[in-house]
């Protein structure tokens, strides 16, 4: 982490002088109590775990049901505006109507996913921008938590991070010039048309503690608008622990709040990867020592009442990440791994100021896609077997998720 000279912080305090001024004649959004510690997350009775279910038998089939025994988020995927309306106005009035809080994830970012195993999505920002607007018609005036968009800040097309280091996703049918400028265009209005709802919280890409650093996803953070949102999620369809989610998941919340409160600059800011080293955890708390350093150096107070948020998606990372032990081209340790288990179950009820909730995000026995870890395939050489594809139900995954879950899980 390279520290700002002496005169780079006075030029910068001036700055920040102004910046500062003009957000305190902005009145601060009303924290959103939609996840408060006594709110009861939706149990979907038609969720696709339920749907799979009815197709299954015996064990699995059993398997199915119990996992769809928790609640889960819904996915709006696609569909025109109107089509999105609808689905999620059903979503919500049924929970409503059983006085419970759902999860909706937003889907359908233009080239999402860079085009690989969950492809799709609007076809221009326009588009997007009515769907959105659709689905926020659907939410109302209804309690929701909305999901936004998986990867949309972790893989943006054409982007040149804070570091100056540009990224691999680079589709030839996007503009190079203005697809990256284009992804925080579409993020900032969606985070505007859920934030006027009086009812729903939302949340932004964060991805994990094994992905990007710190600083990196600040600053993306906040081309997004986090600051109008209700924070960021974190570790959704990924297994990093639930313990690592929560230092950096604070982290993120610390390096926001000193790089828009302060002369500080998010490319700054400590992380998993500097003073801490990543393989280790015992030295996480290298980390939470620079935190100290820098509010003591700006003069900026920590308050977690004010700062982000987040949420963890803990549907899949009981035990952890997966390390393989054989060799592969690419183990694509994020493609159905093995012998992985269960995670926190959810619930708003966190005990952390920073972490509104635990939750399922990913739907737990739904495949990640057909791993080919680097082979010719069509087989995933670590099962021996043919993946479903992304988002199809997968029996053998289900049932490990189930007998390796921590805390055990039993029906």
């Amino acid at each position: 982490m390279q520290l700002p000279s002496l005169a780079r912080r006075t030029a910068l305090g001036a700055a920040a002088a102004l910046a500062l001024a003009l957000l305190a004649a902005t009145p601060a959004q009303a924290a959103n109590d939609v996840l408060a510690p006594d709110a009861e997350l939706w149990t979907n009775p038609s969720s696709t775990t339920l749907e799979a279910a009815a197709s299954l038998s015996g064990d699995a089939r059993a398997d199915a049901l119990l996992l769809g025994s928790f609640p889960s988020a819904t996915w709006i995927n696609g569909g025109t505006p109107n089509e999105a309306k609808r689905d999620v106005k059903r979503v919500v009035a049924a929970a409503h109507a059983a006085k419970q809080v759902p999860v909706l994830v937003a889907y359908n970012l233009p080239f999402r996913d860079c085009a690989q195993y969950s492809a799709g999505g609007a076809t221009s920002a326009a588009e997007y921008a009515a769907w959105i607007d659709g689905f926020a018609k659907g939410i109302g005036n209804k309690d929701a938590v909305v999901i936004l968009e998986p990867d949309g800040l972790g893989i943006i097309p054409w982007y040149t991070t804070v570091n100056g280091q540009q990224e691999w996703c680079q589709p030839p049918e996007a503009d190079a010039a203005t697809a990256a400028s284009d992804r925080f265009s579409m993020l900032n209005h969606a985070v505007d048309a859920f934030a006027a709802l009086p009812n729903t919280a939302v949340y932004l890409d964060g991805t994990h503690s094994a992905w990007l650093g710190v600083g990196d996803i600040s600053d993306r953070l906040i081309k997004a608008g986090v600051e109008r949102a209700d924070g960021f999620f974190l570790n959704v369809s990924n297994y990093e622990t639930t313990e690592r989610q929560e230092k950096f998941g604070t982290w993120i919340s610390d390096c926001i709040n000193l790089s828009v409160n302060s002369w500080w600059q998010p490319e700054w800011c400590a992380s998993q990867y500097y003073p801490a080293s990543p393989g280790d955890f015992s030295t996480w708390g290298l980390t939470d020592a620079a935190y100290d350093q820098a509010y003591a150096d700006t003069g900026v107070t920590r308050d977690p009442a004010a700062q982000a948020h987040f949420v963890v998606d803990t549907s899949r990372n009981g035990v952890g990440p997966w390390t393989p032990t054989a060799v592969y081209p690419d183990p694509q340790v994020w493609c159905n791994p093995p012998d992985r288990g269960l995670g926190l179950r959810p619930t708003t009820d966190t005990g952390d100021e920073f972490i509104d909730a635990y939750l399922w995000v990913k739907v737990p026995g739904e495949s990640d896609g057909e791993c080919l870890r680097g082979t010719p395939g069509p087989e995933d050489p670590e099962r021996g077997m043919v993946d479903p594809p992304a988002g199809q139900w997968f029996p053998e995954m289900a049932d490990e998720l189930i007998a390796n879950a921590v805390p055990a899980v039993t029906p």
